[in-house]
């Protein structure tokens, strides 16, 4: 069976193997505490429930229009206006199948064979491999622990050459969790402002989920804002990860041609999920707040427990629900006759050790990490670090 050079080009997804590792781990009657999930632990707001049971109650059960709902995107842009002062209109906004498909989308539809794009790393595991899929170029530019993941306006600059083309930011960060401030973002558009030519994709995903106060997004500087294209969606903030719905915000020369990919590919997205989605923009926003503190809450206890094991270096981070330690220290230890030869052995190690799920940070163009989710209880929190610290006590 041939398969195509298109698909054996791609990595599997690391996130998405070791959760399937651990699920088989856990079927084989191991308890495994699997912190590689990107994924609130909490149930969709019941009110958003009760909009899709009307829906379906009301037959919205036929094809949707392929850019989405109007409504929906009416909704999109009242959020935007009231969450983030910036100015849409519908035909400036695609809704899809999650934030991810929409991604992807805006690659495929703005990227030609050779076109570079920067991305900051350590970045989440798809973006390369989107990059790859739309035959694009990755120029990576690195960042660790000690600058909290963050590039500098200098580095961006170095970056840049004639065949850029776009430039990815992920603010709130998966895997690192860190959030770029307004004047840092502003600093980056001055540079970026002098290269016209040159996009800007703006994952916001995480925007909700933040212990700094108000996320800044790029496409509110305004001397790049008509550039920028925002990626967003439900998933994050309202628990909505199953109901697949995420959306573009941009240019409309760029959403007109994102419709025009994707109604070749999927058409619309599934119409109960969007009048949900429709119904989490416009209801109460309360529940954001809530999961919002639990997660704060979860970041300053795995951090104080991160910090007590030997050889972890930890930043804190400022979004989302990851930490991202640095282990180097561990690699060159052994256990009996197993060597820690790299950071995914110590993630192997401690799956089959301590029965903790983590993700190696070469995952994400970022070796010497790993990279845990404590979207979890804090329970799981508690005895997953406490398993971690007793199993790297046996490495010497």
């Amino acid at each position: 069976m041939q398969i195509s050079q298109r698909v054996q080009n791609l990595a599997p997804s690391a996130t998405l193997a070791m959760s399937q590792k651990s699920a088989e781990l856990r079927a084989a009657g191991v308890d495994v505490i699997n912190m590689s999930v990107g994924e609130p632990d909490f149930d969709t707001p019941d009110f958003i429930k009760e909009a899709a049971k009307k829906a379906i109650d009301e037959n919205y059960s036929r094809y949707t229009p392929v850019a989405g709902y109007l409504s929906l995107r009416e909704a999109v842009c009242e959020k935007l206006r009231r969450e983030n002062g910036l100015e849409y209109t519908p035909d400036c906004i695609v809704v899809g199948n999650g934030a991810k498909q929409e991604l992807c989308n805006v690659l495929l539809a703005t990227i030609n064979p050779g076109d570079e794009v920067i991305i900051p790393v350590p970045a989440w595991v798809s973006y390369v491999e989107m990059v790859k899929l739309a035959e694009g170029v990755t120029v990576t530019i690195p960042t660790g622990v000690e600058s909290n993941f963050k590039i500098t306006p200098a580095q961006l600059e170095s970056a840049i050459t004639t065949k850029t083309r776009m430039v990815m930011l992920n603010s709130p960060s998966n895997p690192t969790g860190s959030v770029y401030t307004r004047e840092e973002l502003q600093a980056l558009a001055d540079v970026l402002a002098k290269y016209p030519d040159v996009l800007i994709l703006a994952d916001d995903i995480y925007e909700h989920i933040n212990f700094c106060g108000e996320v800044a997004s790029i496409a509110q500087c305004g001397n790049v804002h008509d550039r920028v294209i925002i990626i967003n969606g439900v998933s994050k903030a309202y628990a909505m990860t199953g109901w697949r719905i995420g959306y573009m915000a941009g240019p409309k020369e760029v959403a007109k041609a994102v419709t025009k990919l994707q109604g070749q590919y999927t058409s619309g997205a599934s119409s109960i999920a969007q009048k949900a989605a429709e119904a989490a923009y416009n209801g109460p926003q309360d529940c954001i707040e809530d999961m919002r503190k639990a997660f704060e809450r979860r970041r300053n206890l795995i951090v104080e427990l991160a910090r007590e094991i030997p050889g972890w270096v930890v930043n804190e981070p400022q979004g989302a629900f990851y930490l991202f330690p640095k282990v180097e220290a561990y690699i060159g230890k052994r256990c009996g006759d197993r060597v820690i030869e790299s950071s995914a052995d110590y993630v192997m190690y401690l799956l089959e050790e301590a029965h903790v799920a983590c993700v190696d940070g070469a995952a994400f163009c970022c070796p010497g990490y790993l990279r845990m989710s404590y979207a979890t209880s804090d329970d799981n929190i508690r005895e997953a670090m406490r398993r971690i610290r007793e199993a790297s006590a046996k490495l010497v």
